[in-house]
């Protein structure tokens, strides 16, 4: 069987997997969207664009992912994956933990840059800020909101995150 592309888009540097970050690349991201043994949803935030999963294979997936619904989610054979309305992501979520014991969320996500007008505008090495002299010096080239005088913050690119969510065990 042949392995379908995941369309990634810009992909972030790290996947949060229970108990730490790794650093994921497109091709890991896909790997973990072709990988057959625990549920993975992406999570896509356009207007109109609905969820896409794929799960263990079963007989029974359509009427699983339906649970007693009237809309029916729709297997797309080119993608070979399900789709599902945003609504049902909370539930799916809940459902794939209590089945199969963890799930992968891939999601959109923009990393927020922290500064100082202070910083930005400083002349000479000396950097006590958190971006750790990464924009020292550099001006504000319209990209940055100043908050304050001691404040400014910038959203990066949107790209993808991943995280494998695990179910907790049952103790007692």
């Amino acid at each position: 069987m042949t392995e379908a592309a995941l369309d990634l888009g810009p992909v972030a540097g790290g996947c949060t997997i229970d108990l730490g970050a790794i650093r994921m690349d497109a091709e890991q991201l896909t790997s973990i969207w072709n990988q057959r043994e625990v549920p993975v949803i992406l999570r896509r935030t356009g207007k109109g664009e609905l969820l896409r999963l794929r799960l263990p294979y079963a007989e029974t997936n359509r009427s699983w992912l339906q649970n007693d619904r009237r809309t029916s989610p729709a297997w797309i054979a080119s993608k070979r994956c399900w789709e599902i309305p945003k609504a049902w992501f909370n539930d799916f979520v809940e459902r794939a933990l209590a089945t199969f014991g963890a799930v992968y969320v891939i999601q959109p996500y923009r990393e927020q840059e922290k500064c100082s007008p202070a910083c930005l505008n400083a002349i000479g090495h000396e950097c006590q800020c958190s971006c750790m002299g990464r924009n020292h010096g550099a001006g504000n080239d319209g990209s940055w909101f100043e908050i304050s005088e001691t404040f400014a913050t910038r959203w990066g690119d949107q790209m993808l995150a991943c995280r494998l969510m695990k179910a907790r065990p049952n103790v007692g």
